[in-house]
């Protein structure tokens, strides 16, 4: 069940743990340990979040639940949201950082709905969300809409 949404400002705390080598393990309270690895890009070994994909992941949940709350103060009726993000790291300026992220968003709605109010919405929600907020890194939205009737026809 959710919650009241509470004033800002908000304190979020993580731990990290880890040894000399091996995963470190990610907690905070009230949620499951999540255990991280350095990427196989780096010489991590596969199967593990990294830092880099929570990153990434960090970016797409936070986007979802931003369309949420813009689609439902927008009365706008939808059915499912796919969101892939990519996030392009690269030495830039000396440092090595994240210099684009694109969100790629994949709207169904019902074939009533105008898929530009859609669209709308899902600028909206990279506009509001926190996350992308925070990025010092271009952030580019590559959208796209489908109705129910197209999407059933197509699959």
């Amino acid at each position: 069940m959710a919650g009241t949404a509470q004033p800002l400002p908000h304190l979020y705390r993580v731990r990290a743990a880890g040894a000399a080598t091996g995963p470190v393990t990610l907690a905070s309270d009230g949620v499951a340990d999540l255990a991280s690895e350095a990427p196989p890009e780096f010489g991590g070994p596969q199967g593990y979040w990294s830092p880099e994909t929570l990153f990434a992941a960090a970016i797409a949940d936070c986007y979802i639940l931003s369309f949420r709350a813009v689609a439902r103060a927008s009365k706008l009726e939808w059915l499912q949201l796919d969101v892939d993000v990519e996030a392009l790291l690269e030495r830039a300026d000396g440092v090595t950082r994240f210099t684009r992220v694109t969100i790629a968003p994949r709207l169904g709605i019902p074939p009533a709905v105008l898929q530009s109010a859609a669209i709308g919405v899902l600028e909206k929600a990279k506009r509001v969300c926190l996350v992308t907020n925070s990025l010092n890194s271009e952030c580019a939205l590559a959208t796209q809409v489908y109705s129910v009737a197209e999407a059933g026809a197509a699959g």
